[in-house]
This record gives structure tokens, sequence and C-alpha cells, in this order.
């Protein structure tokens, strides 16, 4: 008697959890942010949660918890409760950067979250501001190396991807900086307009405004390949520098434990969603490349990246500030 129960329990849990993905979502669906309201996460967060409401029953909310890197928005989802109803629109620091620079932080990249679909690439792209001597990024090595240290690189803070790609790039070629770390892309630009820092890798999305106005000069992109918004402008490696392949991308994460029916839906809501004719030239004319994979796909990348900045952020003896 006692194994026909526990028998039945275990066909009525299996039977349930289809339903429950067939019911949701119930309510609306929070997605969180780790960086203010107006910067390019946040355009994209709000670009696939206003089609989302096209496509789920519920509206898809943004909401933005900036701060420690990201460490406050994905310690927020990866403690939420594990029913598709609590999301993190993340980029790369937060979940594959951070936790090789902290020894204290309250999640685990790999067990907290459950991938839910790649979105975006973004090139990173190293500007001076227009009226700088160097025309290139071999010029502009040329100038670093006579300043031996002393040439300002802004960042978007200390193990960012802006800072890292700073990083690879001095390494490949020889080159020496001074770090000037920001709260964002914004103050930083500022500084790069007003002659206050020479150099500043930023996502195309943020710098495709300064760019096509003239106010900055793109000199060569840390990616593997160029970005279609820019064909112009070379990668670091087709300027000779290997090894600086470097680049940011949002992902979409849910806390461990959300059925994968519930991810699956949501996977499938949110690939129709980017794959939308209107939204996705949006992302496109924006400097952003869709992606929209599978959760598979998505989570075997996310382990790649996660050993791969691991590893230059030990390499060279990154951490956080205190």
């Amino acid at each position: 008697m006692l194994s026909r129960i526990a028998g039945l329990a275990v066909i009525l849990v299996a039977a349930a959890i289809p339903a429950q993905a067939q019911d949701f979502p119930t309510r609306p669906i929070r997605v969180v942010i780790a960086f203010p309201p107006g910067g390019p996460t946040d355009f994209v967060g709000r670009l696939i949660a206003d089609k989302l409401k096209d496509i789920l029953p519920q509206p898809v909310l943004i909401e933005n918890k900036p701060g420690a890197n990201g460490a406050i928005g994905a310690d927020f989802v990866a403690k939420a409760e594990p029913d598709g109803h609590t999301l993190f629109l993340s980029t790369v620091g937060a979940i594959a950067i951070t936790p090789h620079m902290r020894d204290n932080l309250p999640y685990n990249t790999l067990r907290d979250f459950a991938p839910v679909t790649l979105v975006v690439r973004n090139t990173t792209v190293a500007v001076v501001r227009s009226d700088h001597p160097a025309k290139t990024a071999q010029e502009f090595v040329a100038v670093a190396k006579q300043k031996n240290g002393a040439l300002p690189f802004a960042s978007t803070g200390v193990g960012s991807t802006t800072h890292l790609a700073v990083e690879m790039w001095a390494t490949a070629a020889g080159f020496k900086f001074l770090h000037v770390p920001y709260r964002g892309a914004a103050p930083a630009l500022t500084d790069i307009l007003g002659g206050q820092v020479e150099g500043f890798f930023g996502d195309v999305p943020v710098l495709m405004p300064q760019i096509a106005a003239g106010k900055v000069r793109a000199l060569a992109a840390a990616s593997s390949e160029r970005n279609p918004m820019l064909p112009n402008v070379p990668t670091l490696t087709e300027a000779g520098y290997q090894n600086t392949a470097s680049g940011n991308w949002y992902g979409l994460l849910a806390p461990a434990k959300t059925p994968q029916a519930i991810i699956a839906k949501l996977n499938s809501a949110v690939v129709a969603a980017v794959n939308d004719p209107v939204t996705k030239d949006k992302l496109i004319k924006s400097g952003a490349i869709p992606v929209a994979d599978t959760p598979g796909q998505f989570g075997q990348f996310l382990k790649e990246e996660f050993d791969r900045w691991g590893k230059v952020v030990r390499e060279r003896g990154i951490k956080e500030p205190s």
C-alpha cells in the first residue's frame, strides 16, 4: 500500500509541473536589471518586456537594482521564489566576472541560476575624443608608450568588461595606462569629451550617438568580428593584437529549481520577442546583436564565459576595491 501511495505521489507531482507551466504566468513578471534606468541593459530589457506583453498573458515589469557590480540584483533573484515570476537580465559582469573578484558573494552563479536564453551580444569598442592625435589602435599604443603609464584610460568600474578589455589590450600591445574607473558609461563619456581621460572602452549602444555625432572616434573593437553598425572599425585582432576578444552580453536567468517546463515557456516567449521584426530591427540599430538561443546553449556558453573570465581575473590579479 505504501509503495502504491508513493508511486501515486510521484505521478501527481509529475503531472502538476506541466499544469503549472500551462497556467504560467499567474501574475506580473519582474525582470531585475542591476543598473540604473537609461543604460543599454535597461534599454534592451524594456524593449523585450514591451514585446512580451503581446505574447504572455501578464505584464512584464522592469525593476532596477543597481550596485556592487551587479551583485545586489543577482543576489535578489538568486533568493527569489523559483516560479518564473522573478528573472534576472544580467550582463557578463555580475555572473561571470564579479564572482572571481570577491570571496564573499552571497550567490553562486552555476548553482543558483537557471539559464533561460542569451538575449544579445554587445561589441566593446575603444574610443577617443575626435580631436585626439591617435586615429588608429596602433597610433594610440604609440601615444600610450610615450606616456609610460601616465595615460588615463576610463572604464565603467573595476572588473567591468570595459576594464578587462583595456587590460587585455595593454598586455597584448605592451603598454601601461592609468586606470580611471567610473560608476557607469555616462560619466566616463563625459570625461572623454572633456579631455580628463584619453581612452574608453564602451558597448556600441552607448557609444553610437557620440560616434554618429562625430564627438568620439572609434579605434578598434575588442571582439572576434566587426560590429554590423560599425563595419569600418577593425577588431583589435585585425590591428595585430592577439587574445583581445572581449565583448559584453546580456542573458536572462531564473532562480535555480525553476521548473523546466516554465523555463521552456519563458524561453519560447523571449525568443519570439527578440525575433519579432520590429524589435530585432531596433536592437540591431542600437548596435546590439540579437541572439536568442536555447537554455542548454546559454548554459554551456555561461560556463565557458565563467571559466574564461576567471582566468583573466586571476592572471591580472584584479580584486574588487574594499
